[in-house]
């Protein structure tokens, strides 16, 4: 069975987000997704629901199997215990796919493929955007 691990905030749920959890769930047998923690989300990002609130919401998603909450480190804890065979990253994730697997390789996880999963179409608007059109 082929486990997908894909990450992120998920605090206000846009078709960007389906977009990018769909994608991941077609690569493989089981999506996992682990929500990022509050301590762990840049303090520049006001968050509207706390994280297990977030964790819920993912969770009742028809293309999620599971959603967990992730380490309050790093992402290699979270690779630790769930063993994904694939890791997703969203077009607009900063972290650098390349980078990423050789610092996998360095921790033991050399096996694991990295996809980036690329941009919504549709006509949207991302979490950002959102948040700065409820300001009053």
């Amino acid at each position: 069975m082929k486990q997908v691990m894909a990450q992120g905030t998920f605090d206000i749920i846009h078709p960007g987000h389906l977009h990018y959890l769909e994608e991941s769930a077609s690569l493989g047998d089981e999506l996992v997704v682990v929500i990022a923690r509050d301590s762990r989300v840049s303090s520049d990002k006001e968050l509207g629901i706390d994280e297990e609130s977030r964790r819920k919401v993912v969770q009742a998603l028809e293309m999620v199997d599971r959603a967990v909450l992730g380490s309050e480190k790093n992402i290699f804890d979270s690779v630790e215990e769930l063993r994904p065979d694939i890791i997703t990253l969203g077009y607009d994730q900063d972290r650098d796919a390349e980078e990423l697997e050789e610092e996998l390789e360095v921790q033991g996880f050399g096996n694991i493929e990295i996809v980036r999963i690329g941009k919504y179409e549709g006509n949207t608007d991302g979490s950002s955007q959102v948040r700065e059109r409820l300001k009053p």
